[in-house]
């Protein structure tokens, strides 16, 4: 069995650690005769800064990546709580403890020892002839040399970045950039977790895309830095205008990502979300000329030479075509639902028609494929590619060429409209399947349809009795098979002389309609529309 990919976890603070690990502070010449005496497994951890400890309130005042410096003298008195004073450093993220001995506590409690190895807790000891003033100029200067140093190179990739957008680059140049910088495999990442551009040796940009899969592939909401746990990976989140964009990712198979590398990463991701932005102008900006386009094609005011304009936008319209439309439902948020619902058409376009139109209008999107594709599939995958919102579609007749699309939309737009009387929310229509339908939407005086209904059923218009249901569905069935009594008692699961009893009392309510076929016509109107929501 494969060993499980490591943890990914948030870098400690989600900005650079600019510092000095502790061993490197044991280097500085004015500590050349300080001795570690326990800790030894954290010699890696960061200062920051520097602290001295003469008071016996300090920890209320302790930062994070601390070297704290002491002669001991707040501790004199209290020699046996030290081991719970490496516990209590440590919690609060200190970097180390440095002491001198001999003028207030002459050794240090074994239990203090042994709790800053278990810790992994740095204790160093002082030599006393070392003044800390000398010590707090010495490592500053270093952690400020270094915090520059970082900046520098930071400032240097980040002009370079900066440039080749300028010029015109794109993602697949930035990440090239980044991994000649890194001397890693870097990719950028969209919002759901496909790899959009890679660079790199090719060995790296496998084991990126491995560690990429083993834990970095769902984007995370969080603003900060997500490492591996052996510090081989690290992704940074893309941000633009608020959003989550996706992320840029770095993988070194050499070595450790440092934290002057996450800052040139923090730095590519801005660069990245530019590139993005810019591309989101000109996609709106191509989206709304398609559209506009498609809209005058649709209308009848394309004027000449439509197909061929057409094909500037990949589009195939000298074929045999059907158009669909797709209406956001009234429950949806309109403006959010109408950017994801063009998203899923366009995305499900691509994958039936590639040469296929598609557009996003003010309360629909449309789409022209080719009469071949599966459309009602097409529709029911755009469909399910929405989570938080439904929309209904229409579909065309198949339409011959550019002149007849204004029909074949139209054809569509009542398909959608009618659909969702008929099924609700959701649902998918045909305009073929519509029949009597389409006659019955063209009544745009709801009140004469209602008035009718009420004329034609009388007391089985409305649902204030329970009964009522049930003897329209025993009517609807009665008409459905041309008054077959012994198919209806089928259907319906009656015994004939029960269905008989119901044919009497809805020939008293309705009248003769067994004999009458003008009066069964009526029912059966009645009854569409009845079936027609939102009438």
């Amino acid at each position: 069995m494969d060993p499980a990919p490591p943890a990914m976890r948030l870098a400690s603070t989600g900005t650079i650690l600019h510092g000095v690990s502790v061993g490197e502070v044991l280097g500085v010449s004015t500590l050349a005769d300080a001795r570690l005496i326990a800790g030894k497994s954290g010699l890696d951890r960061i200062v920051q800064r520097l602290n001295v400890m003469e008071v016996p309130d300090i920890l209320a005042w302790v930062k994070p990546h601390e070297l704290l410096l002491t002669t001991g003298y707040p501790l004199r008195n209290t020699p046996q709580s030290l081991d719970r004073l490496v516990a209590d450093l440590d919690e609060r993220g200190l970097a180390a403890l440095a002491i001198k001995l001999g003028r207030y506590l002459d050794e240090l409690p074994g239990e203090m020892v042994e709790q800053a190895d278990r810790l992994g807790f740095p204790l160093i000891l002082l030599p006393n002839d070392v003044g800390f003033d000398d010590i707090l100029n010495q490592v500053l200067t270093d952690i400020l040399n270094r915090h520059a140093a970082i900046l520098a190179r930071t400032e240097e990739a980040h002009r370079a970045l900066v440039q080749i957008v300028l010029a015109g680059g794109g993602m697949r140049e930035v990440t090239a950039e980044v991994a000649g910088l890194l001397h890693a495999a870097v990719a950028a990442v969209d919002a759901s977790g496909r790899l959009l551009a890679t660079a790199g040796d090719a060995e790296q940009v496998t084991m990126l895309r491995e560690a990429h899969g083993a834990g970095a592939g769902t984007p995370t909401p969080t603003v900060e830095p997500v490492t591996g746990a052996d510090g081989h990976y690290v992704a940074v989140p893309v941000v633009a205008g608020g959003h989550h964009h996706g992320r840029i990712a770095a993988f070194s198979a050499a070595g450790t990502l440092t934290p002057s590398d996450i800052g040139i990463l923090e730095r590519a991701a801005t660069v990245v979300a530019l590139v993005i932005t810019r591309q989101e102008a000109i996609t709106a900006v191509e989206s709304k000329y398609r559209a506009d386009f498609l809209r005058d094609v649709l209308t009848g005011r394309g004027g000449t030479r439509v197909a061929e304009r057409a094909q500037a936008f990949g589009w195939n319209l000298e074929r045999p075509v059907s158009v669909l439309v797709a209406e956001i439902d009234p429950d949806a948020d309109e403006r959010s639902a109408q950017d994801r619902m063009l998203a899923a058409w366009q995305a499900a376009v691509r994958k039936y028609d590639p040469r296929g139109a598609v557009a996003g209008f003010s309360h629909e999107v449309v789409a022209i494929v080719g009469a071949d594709v599966d459309a009602p599939r097409l529709a029911r995958d755009a469909l399910a590619a929405i989570t938080d919102g439904t929309f209904s579609t229409g579909l065309s007749r198949v339409s011959g060429g550019a002149d007849s699309l204004p029909a074949a939309y139209g054809q569509a737009l009542k398909a959608a409209r009618v659909g969702r009387q008929l099924h609700g929310s959701g649902a998918v229509a045909h305009f073929d399947e519509l029949g009597v339908y389409r006659l019955l939407s063209l009544v745009n005086d709801t009140d004469e349809l209602h008035a009718f209904v009420r004329e034609t059923l009388g007391s089985l218009a409305g649902d204030d009795d329970v009964e009522n249901a049930d003897l329209r569905r025993t009517l609807q069935v009665l008409l459905d098979t041309n008054l077959n009594v012994a198919e209806t008692a089928r259907r319906l699961h009656f015994h004939y002389n029960t269905l008989r009893y119901r044919i009497g009392k809805l020939e008293r309510l309705l009248g003769n309609f067994t004999e009458d076929a003008h009066l069964r016509l009526n029912l059966t109107l009645a009854l569409h529309v009845l079936r027609m929501r939102g009438i």
